[in-house]
């Protein structure tokens, strides 16, 4: 499943990042968004707007288009 499809609050494990640009991926990994890392979803802003994660104790926003390309297992 992918990450947006999450309800709010829950928490998943990210399995797959390779769907992601490169650029972005190494952004992502500077942030913390690593494989196998836990990842609580908080919410997904109206209007296609950011979606907001919870990651190593930090909440970070990044865009619904990429969002929607991280790969999770529901725990």
């Amino acid at each position: 499943m992918v990450l947006t499809e999450l309800k709010p609050g829950s928490k998943g494990i990210i399995t797959d990042l390779s769907s992601i640009d490169q650029s972005i991926q190494r952004r992502l990994l500077d942030l913390g968004v690593l494989e196998g890392r836990e990842v609580c979803y908080k919410c997904g802003l109206p209007f296609g707007g950011p979606c907001m994660l919870e990651v190593s104790g930090q909440c970070i926003g990044i865009r619904k288009k990429e969002a929607m390309r991280i790969q999770v297992e529901c725990l």
